[in-house]
This record gives structure tokens, C-alpha cells and sequence, in this order.
């Protein structure tokens, strides 16, 4: 049964930033006797449809794990078909997003990545920068011990440079220097495929998100699919730690 997008905004269950992980087109390549290449290919179509399902619904941010730190350890062609179909659809998709107000950003190791699609995602970056409709953040060469580690080094370094006392490292000054720092955390986590686990993907940022599975491989996943997750969520009591007396009478 579909979503009533209208209802669910009305009630204000819609996640405010949405994170997913799109597992599923190896394997939907295998199923039909094609190369893995090709199933990612056709994992592009259904990006997409869930972009604009967001935008609809007002969803500010959507996060996308597009190639993970882990994935430079598949086979090497596979990993150089992926950046080339990352450098396509940069350069094919980037003219609608602006127009459609969506703005892009890379969250990633950028020092490993090919010069071509660095500058590719620097120039994404500006070009829709003031762009309000949506925030649109793409994963590449990311993993979220990676990016623990790397903030951790850079306050380590602020606090060896006398700019920062330890006594004052908390959870905001820390989150300064994550990837995702100007983001909200994950309201609602979807991950495609049928597997049931996160996968090094927005570690710090997935804290207290919802976390919605489905056995569907990502290319087959559709509108009808990503309403059943925003409906999952909508039926989700959400606690914070609290009690769910007091977090009844805190939504009041």
C-alpha cells in the first residue's frame, strides 16, 4: 500500500535526513547471468526516482554510499568500471540536479581518488552550492572509520598546538571535524539487498537512526519501495533514551 505523503508530512514523521546503503547489484547482475558491471549500471536508474521522492516528501538531506573504503579491494576492473560510471554520472546528471535547487556534496577520502572526478566533484560542489531544495550527499571512497580516525587526528593536532584543552574535547567540538560536520544526523538508515548490517557507513552519524531493511536489490528498488520505508518510519516511536512517557509528552 502506498504512502500518503500529504498525511505524513502533516503528522511531521518525514526524516529529516536520510541515509542509504545500496547493496544488491552485484548480485541482481548475477541473477541474470551479466557481468557485475552491468548491475551496477542499472543501479543508477533507481537513484533517481528516491531523489525525487525526497524532494517531494521534504527530506533536507539524502546520503548515498556510493563506493565505500572497503570496495578498492574488489576485483581491479570492477573498481575502475565504478569510477568510470561515477564519472558519467556526474558529468550527465549535474545539469538537472541544479535546476531542481539540490545541492551536492562529497563526503570521502578524496587524496585516493582519480584527478578527473576530484575536480568533477569540486566543480559539483560550487556550481550548486546555494542550491536549497535538498542536500544530496555522495559517499565515495568513504568509510567511517576513516573518518573517526581522521578527526580524531585533527583534534590531536589542534590540542598538541595548544588550541584546544582536552578538558573541552566533547561531542560537538569532536563532530566539527567529521565529513558530515554541517549535516543532521540519520533519521532513517535504508539499507537494499537483503542484508543486515551498516557496513563502516556513517558510524558517528548513525547514533540514534532508525534503521529500515529490505530484500530488494537496489536496482529493482523503487518509489513504492522507499514508501514502505518512510511508512516504517512513521510508525517508529522514536526515544532518544528517554522513556516512552516522557518522550510522548516531549512531542506534545
Amino acid at each position: 500500500m502506498a504512502v500518503s505523503t500529504k498525511k505524513k508530512m502533516v503528522d511531521g514523521a518525514i526524516p529529516a535526513h536520510v541515509a542509504v546503503i545500496m547493496d544488491g547489484n552485484g548480485r541482481w547482475a548475477q541473477r541474470r547471468g551479466l557481468p557485475r558491471l552491468a548491475g551496477h549500471q542499472s543501479g543508477i536508474s533507481s537513484v533517481r526516482p528516491i531523489i525525487n521522492s525526497c524532494a517531494s516528501l521534504g527530506v533536507s538531506v539524502l546520503s548515498l554510499f556510493a563506493f565505500s573504503s572497503e570496495n578498492w579491494f574488489r576485483p581491479r576492473e570492477e573498481v575502475k568500471g565504478l569510477m568510470k560510471l561515477l564519472i558519467d554520472a556526474l558529468e550527465r546528471e549535474v545539469d538537472e540536479l541544479d535546476a531542481n535547487g539540490i545541492r551536492l556534496k562529497f563526503i570521502g577520502d578524496t587524496t585516493v581518488l582519480d584527478a578527473r572526478l576530484c575536480d568533477l566533484m569540486k566543480a559539483a560542489e560550487v556550481r550548486t552550492y546555494e542550491n536549497t531544495q535538498m542536500d544530496l550527499v555522495l559517499a565515495v571512497a568513504y568509510g567511517g572509520k576513516w573518518d573517526l580516525t581522521q578527526a580524531a587526528r585533527m583534534v590531536a593536532r589542534r590540542v598538541l598546538s595548544g588550541q584546544i584543552e582536552p578538558e573541552e574535547i566533547n561531542e560537538e567540538v569532536f563532530n566539527r571535524y567529521l565529513n558530515t560536520a554541517e549535516l543532521p544526523g540519520v533519521d532513517l538508515l535504508i539499507r537494499t539487498g537483503g542484508e543486515k548490517r551498516i557496513s563502516n557507513f556513517l558510524l558517528w552519524e548513525l547514533a540514534y537512526s532508525e534503521i529500515y531493511f529490505s530484500d530488494v536489490l537496489w536496482p529493482d528498488f523503487k518509489s513504492k519501495d522507499f514508501d514502505q520505508a518512510i511508512e516504517f518510519f512513521a510508525n517508529c516511536r522514536r526515544r532518544f533514551g528517554r522513556t516512552s512517557e516522557q518522550a510522548e509528552a516531549s512531542s506534545c
